[in-house]
């Protein structure tokens, strides 16, 4: 029997990817002197990088539980998520943003593909949880 994530732990998911989320696009909102490519570029990276890390926790969590996965698809989703931090890492080191600045995309990053990846863990433990716990299922 699976045991499905406490309400708990998937609310303060939603909370870290939503915080992280809104806490990078309301940066890139104030940020008055970077241009719009740059505000375009780093969006981009972020939601490229939510992607990945949905990926990557998918990947993973589908090989441990036997479920077949391609390795090219395997491999371009690290490929993918690593790309991301990589983009970002280049992306900020040049920039002409304060260091304050740089560490605040940073860590927003980090907080909304943090949150995306236990949203996607919670939602993936609720539904097996409803799948072994159905009344159908004990005959």
């Amino acid at each position: 029997m699976k045991q499905k994530p406490s309400m708990a732990f998937v609310a303060a998911s939603w909370v870290a990817v939503f915080a992280g989320i809104l806490g990078f696009i309301i940066g890139l909102w104030n940020a008055s002197t970077m241009q719009l490519n740059e505000k375009g570029y780093y969006f981009t990276v972020l939601m490229y990088g939510l992607f990945s890390a949905v990926s990557v926790q998918k990947c993973v969590r589908d090989r441990l539980e036997g479920v077949p996965v391609t390795d090219i698809y395997y491999g371009l989703s690290w490929v993918s998520m690593l790309l991301t931090i990589l983009l970002l890492t280049i992306g900020l080191w040049n920039a002409t943003l304060a260091p304050s600045e740089k560490g605040f995309y940073a860590f927003a990053f980090l907080l909304s593909v943090f949150g995306a990846i236990t949203v996607q863990k919670n939602t993936r433990d609720t539904q097996a949880a409803k799948a072994t716990n159905t009344p159908g299922d004990m005959q």
